[in-house]
């Protein structure tokens, strides 16, 4: 018999190179005030890995309200989980916004999004229904696909030939169950900047019953007409059955929400158990989150903004050779090719010495041999940001082709440089 925390001895895939990694390439701390330009390490840095895509983080009005809510009310307040004694109208109020806003019948605040996400799967899987899911859906959606008790699916990611594979087999066990089946997929995959094959999915609903339920976390607030999302985007809004997203993105702020129909909403009201569990999301949020929407809908420029330095920094990118896949959002992958210990060599040189910060993305996430440099746009970003930028990475693919990364790693590799990373 083992002992149970013998597996505590293996740091997993993600923890593997914790020893060089923690605290600079994993768990890095920035510091001042949120935006473009922060402190790393002492030094001041071009960040790229915020998700406040519209600024609206530092807005003067979104500051105002939730300094005044927070003065006003403190972070308790509401006390305890919203079915038992968290209700207010401002809840209510902002409910009845965001459902006007999605085109949907009703709304449900949620505290987080992560656990709220899970709960919807939960709550719509009996353990006799299908579930089919795209294979690159986030880990909040995986982790409630994996509570499922009841047969699964997983398509190729964005592969609509593969999607209906699934659809017959699906159908198959459905109706050997007498069952229903759900289908989840992203509005945008926030890793690669991917939107979801929304509009195709949709083709298929008449012919096979299902429901959809998509999780648009980094589309709602950016893409389409009015920033309602990539439903709106791709046209399908109203075919949508469940659209979920989280304010810790376009919104700045933390929590999540869901709409639907009002028969749907109320079942979750009364069944969502990392809700009707849990302490309901606090009145500063709630506060600041009014104000948020109404600049959403009352500020296109916002959105305008945004979308310039977008499509600045990407067809930069493009122009100046560089592969950033198939994005159709926000999100900006860049891909090149190397080792992890390359990989590491890179960022401690693109940060250190050009003062560029941006994610990076290693195996198993991506395929071993390659590298992913993740940026977020925001609206509060510069052409100079940008210029800045695209000329970092034009000088650090030349040290990666040339060798000189090579001999870094080697040294990264060996902990020779340990000291400097503490």
């Amino acid at each position: 018999m083992k002992d149970l925390f013998e597996k505590f001895n293996d740091n997993g895939p993600l923890g593997q190179y914790q020893d060089i990694a923690h605290g600079y390439f994993s768990f890095p701390k920035l510091e001042g005030e949120l935006g473009p330009h922060m402190k790393f390490r002492g030094k001041d840095c071009l960040i790229w890995s915020l998700n406040s895509y519209l600024g609206l983080t530092n807005h003067p009005e979104v500051r105002k309200v939730d300094a005044e809510a927070s003065a006003e009310y403190g972070l308790a307040y509401p006390m305890g989980a919203r079915i038992m004694s968290g209700e207010t109208d401002s809840h209510i109020q902002l409910e009845k916004e965001l459902a006007e806003f999605t085109e949907k019948e009703g709304s449900l605040l949620l505290n987080f999004g992560y656990q709220g996400i899970m709960s919807i799967v939960d709550a719509c899987l009996s353990r006799h229904d299908v579930v089919v899911y795209d294979r690159d859906d986030h880990a909040c959606i995986m982790d409630g696909v994996r509570m499922h008790q009841g047969p699964k699916f997983a398509f190729k990611h964005n592969d609509v030939e593969h999607f209906e594979v699934r659809l017959k087999q699906a159908k198959i066990e459905a109706e050997k169950r007498n069952s229903g089946i759900l289908v989840i997929s992203e509005g945008v995959f926030g890793m690669r900047g991917e939107q979801g094959i929304l509009k195709e999915i949709c083709a298929f609903k008449e012919e096979y019953g299902f429901r959809l339920l998509v999780d648009d976390a980094h589309g709602f607030g950016t893409l389409g007409e009015t920033g309602m999302g990539a439903g709106q985007a791709q046209g399908v809004q109203d075919q949508i059955d469940v659209y979920f997203s989280t304010f810790a993105k376009a919104m700045s702020g933390f929590g999540a929400f869901v709409s639907a129909s009002t028969e749907i909403i109320e079942y979750f009201r009364y069944n969502l158990r990392s809700q009707i569990f849990a302490k309901t999301l606090c009145m500063p949020m709630v506060k600041g989150i009014l104000v948020r929407l109404h600049l959403l809908r009352t500020m296109p420029e916002l959105r305008e903004n945004l979308w310039r330095n977008v499509n600045h920094l990407q067809n930069g990118l493009k122009d100046a050779g560089f592969d950033i896949g198939n994005t159709g959002a926000c999100v900006t992958p860049v891909y090149m090719k190397g080792s992890v210990y390359e990989a590491g060599a890179l960022i401690y040189d693109m940060r250190e010495n050009y003062g560029v910060f941006c994610s990076i993305v290693l195996p198993p996430i991506i395929p071993k041999g390659k590298l992913l440099l993740r940026m977020i746009p925001t609206a509060e970003h510069t052409a100079e940001d940008i210029q800045t930028t695209i000329d970092a990475f034009k000088a650090v693919r030349t040290k990666l082709e040339d060798g000189t990364y090579a001999k870094m790693g080697e040294e990264f590799k060996m902990g020779a440089v340990a000291g400097v990373l503490e």
